[in-house]
């Protein structure tokens, strides 16, 4: 049995994602800032019958994801696929001309270095099982830059670079690396966009495998 490690479980997206991928078959590791947190989504999952355990870490702190990734590894079974959607911060969403140089920091420690760090972990394990999916989620300002959210949208473009320098890095060893964006706000009642329907979509990404960027639905004009 290998693993689903989730980087940003939460009760939305991420525990859709966990159900999907867990009702598959996989082990699910999440991954998140709250312990206590983590033991409500752990015992939301064992009512449906899903083995998993929750693994705190931050992924701004590059050690302790590094440790907890590694922890998920050897607790519950190799990790065969990795999603990283954590959300982020409000305050990385100030328009471009309020953005500083340190106000950058965080941003892209949290969107290319947590991004790094986790892929670093769980990529000798993928190797040595010789096949693995990397999943990146990913708003709308990944692809199109927004003035009111400047952080975000150079955080994202350039978490969107790594995943495609990977996507075309690891395709020769049978690890997949998919992005999926996500252009509006995740709702339950969204046709495309809610929990479960992104859950599905994820899960068809690892299946089928294929190109590298795909969306949820259109980016509204």
């Amino acid at each position: 049995m290998t693993t689903f490690a989730l980087i940003g479980a939460g009760p939305g997206l991420g525990v859709a994602a966990a159900r999907r991928f867990g009702t598959a078959g996989h082990t699910v590791a999440l991954i998140a800032r709250g312990a206590e947190h983590l033991d409500g989504l752990t015992a939301e999952l064992a009512r449906d019958g899903i083995e998993g355990r929750g693994f705190a870490a931050d992924v701004l702190d590059p050690a302790s994801l590094t440790a907890a990734l590694h922890a998920a590894a050897d607790t519950l079974g190799p990790i065969e696929i990795l999603q990283y959607s954590p959300v982020p911060r409000g305050d990385f969403m100030k328009p471009v001309l309020d953005t500083t140089a340190t106000g950058l920091d965080d941003p892209l420690a949290f969107s290319v270095k947590g991004p790094v760090t986790a892929v670093n972990a769980v990529l000798p394990g993928m190797r040595a099982l010789g096949r693995g999916t990397l999943l990146f989620v990913n708003g709308g300002s990944a692809v199109r830059p927004h003035p009111e959210r400047a952080g975000t949208s150079i955080a994202f473009a350039a978490e969107s670079a790594y995943a495609a320098m990977l996507h075309d890095a690891l395709v020769g060893e049978n690890i997949h690396v998919a992005q999926l964006v996500v252009p509006g706000a995740i709702r339950p009642d969204a046709e495309y966009s809610s929990p479960q329907a992104l859950a599905e979509r994820l899960y068809a990404l690892h299946a089928e495998r294929g190109a590298f960027r795909h969306y949820s639905e259109p980016m509204p004009t």
